[in-house]
Formats: C-alpha cells, structure tokens, sequence
C-alpha cells in the first residue's frame, strides 16, 4: 500500500526542496544519482535492509535520517547506521532536520514526540502515482491505543498515549483525494469511543466505503456499531489473538477479556452487521499447544471470517514480552533476530513453552496454508450476512483472498535483508 508516512513528510518540505519517494518494495534505488539526503521509515521487519540502504548511500557520502517504530524503540542501535536519526513522531522536528541539513549542522538525534497528529498536513499523493500500489487511499485519524498488550510495539512506542486529528481536517482530506475507498490506518479507531462517533457522523454524507483497524469491545456499544456502518465501514482488523481466556489473560489483552463469556455473540454482532472482519491471531503464547493451534483454525473457519492472519508471536523490542523472554534465557538469534542472517520471515524467534521453535514455526505455515487453501477460501464465501451480503462485498472477497494466498507463500522464509548469509 501507499507509504503514508513518506507522504506526510514530502508535503513538510519547503518548496525549494525537490523530493522524490523511492519504494524498494516495488522499485529499484537509484543509488548512484546525485542527491543531498535521504530519509528512510523503518520497522523492525525492514530494520536490516533499511540499514544496507543506508551503508549504500553513506558511503557514497550521502547524508542518511532513519526514523520511525524501530529507531525510536532502540536508537543505540538504529544510530550506527544513521547520520541522525528521530525519535518519536517526525512532524514536530521535521523542518529542523531539513533546515540543519541544508546548512551542513545535521544533528546525531532529533527527539520528536507523541502528540498532535499530522498538524494538518495533507500528504502529498502524487508522489505515490505509477508505483502500481492498491487502489485505496490511506488515511488516519488517530494514533497510539490506550490498552497495553504485553506483546505490542505500539504500546511501547505510544507508551499507551491515544491522540486524534480534528475532524474537519480529516473530512478535507478524505474530499481532497479522488477514491471512494479508504483505509484508516489506526492502531485502534474506536480507541476513544466519543471521538469515534463524530467521526462516523462526519463520514455518513461523504459516502465512501472505508475499513480500519479495531478492539472487540466496540461490539457491546450498539450506537458506536449503528454509526460505524451507516459511515460506509466494510470491516476492520480486529486482533482476536487467541479463543482461550488463559493466553488472553498472560498476554493481557483486555479489550478481549471484556466479555470474553460473551466472545460468539461478539462475532454475531459483527456479522449482524455485514462487517467483513479480518481475524488476527498470534501463534506461541505459554500456554498453546498443538491441538489448541488446531482449533484457532478450525474456529476461524467455522466462523467464516473474511480474511484471517495466524501471526508468529514476535518479541518486538521495547515491550514487555522482550523484556520477559529476555530475562528467561528464551531468545533466539542472539535476542536481535531481526539483523541476524540465520533469520527467515514467519519464522519464531525465542523459545515456546509448548513446542520447539520449528515446531511452531511450521505449525504457523500449516495454518497459513490451509486457510488459505483453494477449498478454505471457497468453502468460507458462502456466508449470506458478510462475504455474499452485497455484489461489491463478493467483490472484495475474491479479489483479496487469492492474493493473500500468493503472499503467504511467496513471503514464508524470507531474508529480512539482501545481503548473503
């Protein structure tokens, strides 16, 4: 999808600044021509070819900015592969970055912070134009989730802080862009229920289709529900994690464990009102098994859910899972397996209670697989309430599905990085 985070800080640029937007997803890196600086958005995933980009640049004498989740989470490390890097949300010190740039004074670390989003900046879409990236528009209206996981890296980058964009500025973006589709990159959008509902309002007449990311307890708030479907929602990912109050519970997933008794008739809410919802499950907590990983499966496939992802628990560092399994001797791959080369994408990186690391890792795939499967994927569209409900929600369906199909496969046991083991 499009990187909105480049986006925004292309539009922060003063006008005397040519930028160009560089995706190494879908493009090659222009590395030897000439340029005065580059910037580069970094995830844990990403971490070790971001910072071969980088040695690329830097040794051609090309001043290099990393920021984002993984250098704000461990800047020691991010900040031996950086000419400066930025702490935080980059809005807030993003023009300083540039302005010490241009007088050759770049500074090691610039600390940003978690505050006003976007401080209204509309990102500069054109720069996303014939990259062949899917045609939805990104958009976000809030960030930061109040609620703490022990495994999650947004809650340890937000340190549980929530903030949102005033409404009108999100409305004059939605209207300054040309789609009807949209996707509200949120870590929560029903993080703060109130703020929620006068978005939702505002969406009712702009008549787009949208989907976002959100928690399980939005169900039992029947008017955030009402407005959230007559704004145009087709479905969000909802972070299901685990069918048993145990695992929820030593992962502290509290949204879930809000009327976890209740836990079916949440998902028939959910389909009560068409949302097409993409499960997200995490694979490796304590207490799975084998046979309890079996049934997540079958589950996800009983309930016919539009989409789903069964995830390797991953210890992101700065959380407090890391921080656990660190102390327990239970970290593979050194503890930073995102740089170390023996490491493969989906893949676990530490120690299960239940089962081997290769167990899990190949139990993960097999999920994968199956619910992915030509008979899965065919078998789960016949729900009248979601995936058959409208001409358009079938139309969702079977354009998605077989291209999760493809990544699944095309992605199991990647190199984080291009260089050779």
């Amino acid at each position: 999808m499009e990187p909105l985070q480049l986006g925004l800080l292309a539009a922060m640029c003063p006008a005397d600044w040519e930028v160009r937007l560089v995706d190494d997803r879908c493009e090659h890196i222009p590395f030897d021509e000439p340029t005065d600086l580059v910037a580069i958005t970094v995830e844990v995933f990403t971490a070790r070819r971001a910072y071969e980009i980088s040695e690329q640049y830097r040794t051609r004498g090309v001043r290099v900015v990393l920021g984002g989740f993984h250098p704000t989470l461990i800047p020691e490390e991010a900040a031996l592969y950086a000419d400066a890097i930025v702490i935080g949300d980059a809005e807030p010190v993003w023009s300083q970055v540039l302005a010490d740039a241009k007088a050759c004074n770049l500074q090691s670390r610039y600390d940003g912070y978690t505050g006003k989003v976007q401080n209204g900046i509309l990102p500069r879409r054109d720069l996303y134009k014939g990259k062949g990236y899917l045609p939805i528009t990104l958009i976000q209206f809030s960030r930061g989730c109040r609620y703490a996981c022990e495994f999650c890296a947004i809650s340890a980058y937000f340190q549980q802080r929530y903030t949102s964009r005033p409404v009108d500025e999100v409305v004059r973006e939605i209207e300054a862009q040309d789609r009807q589709l949209v996707f509200f990159v949120d870590d929560n959008v029903v993080a703060d229920p109130a703020m929620s509902k006068q978005l939702f309002r505002r969406l009712i007449p702009l008549r787009i289709r949208w989907v976002s990311q959100g928690s399980m307890d939005m169900v039992w708030d029947s008017e955030l529900m009402d407005l959230m479907c007559e704004s145009g929602c087709l479905g969000n990912v909802i972070g299901f994690e685990s069918i048993t109050q145990e695992s929820l519970t030593g992962m502290n997933k509290a949204p879930n464990l809000k009327g976890f008794d209740r836990y079916e008739k949440a998902i028939q809410i959910l389909k009560q009102y068409g949302l097409q919802t993409w499960a997200a499950f995490t694979l490796g907590c304590d207490t799975d098994t084998r046979q309890s990983l079996y049934d997540t499966l079958d589950f996800a496939v009983h309930h016919k859910f539009t989409f789903a992802a069964f995830n390797v628990l991953m210890p992101y560092y700065g959380t407090p899972l890391y921080s656990k399994l660190a102390a327990q001797g239970r970290l593979l791959f050194d503890g930073r397996w995102w740089l170390h080369s023996g490491y493969r994408f989906n893949h676990a990186a530490f120690k299960p209670a239940q089962m081997s690391p290769e167990e899990l890792t190949e139990m993960a795939f097999e999920l994968r697989s199956r619910w992915n499967s030509a008979s899965s994927i065919l078998s789960r569209f016949f729900d009248l309430k979601t995936n058959m409900r409208t001409p358009y929600r079938m139309a969702i369906y079977w354009m998605y599905n077989p291209l999760f199909r493809k990544e699944t496969l095309k992605k199991q046991g990647m190199f984080l990085g291009m260089e050779p083991v």
